[in-house]
């Protein structure tokens, strides 16, 4: 969802928000204007305010349950870090997880449930024959499937049916 939730942004600093403006002239009505509105952009010391029920009520509680592992961990970092720097490892942790997380799926799958003769679905990954050049041993490369019944077995002939 867009930052104004689909309806146009207003500037609230007027006519006086460009140099160029200011500089043609203000009235006494501006400059108070002008005035108080910059005294209103000054935040408090204690300013942002981290309201921990507002941000369980808005928060999915899914991503909550997944996320709390390092909030607890990074929560307990963050007086020897600062704020700044365990939000920011807290996130690469986050990230380097997935990925070897994916990585491990990834593994697991091609390992345990690829495509063979006894299933019907899943990736089929076929090895290619490697590239042997001139002076390496096995130049003249002879592949180990002899008979034309080799080829496409998808595994069959190995079987210890």
């Amino acid at each position: 969802m867009a930052q104004t939730a689909g309806v146009k942004p207003m500037a609230i600093a007027g006519r006086v928000q460009s140099e160029r403006e200011r500089c043609l002239g203000m009235t006494d009505a501006e400059k108070a204007w002008r005035k108080q509105w910059l005294k209103d952009q000054v935040l408090a010391p204690n300013e942002p305010v981290h309201v921990e029920e507002y941000w369980r009520e808005r928060t999915n509680p899914i991503r909550r349950f997944y996320r709390a592992p390092l909030d607890k961990l990074f929560g307990a970092l963050t007086p020897m870090l600062g704020a700044e720097r365990a939000a920011d490892y807290r996130y690469i942790t986050g990230k380097l997880g997935l990925i070897a997380v994916g990585i491990l799926c990834a593994h697991y799958y091609f390992k345990y449930q690829g495509n063979d003769w006894t299933k019907k679905g899943g990736w089929r990954v076929l090895k290619t024959k490697p590239m042997v050049l001139p002076g390496q041993p096995g130049f003249p490369y002879k592949s180990d499937r002899c008979l034309p019944s080799d080829y496409g077995t998808r595994g069959f002939k190995d079987s210890p049916i």
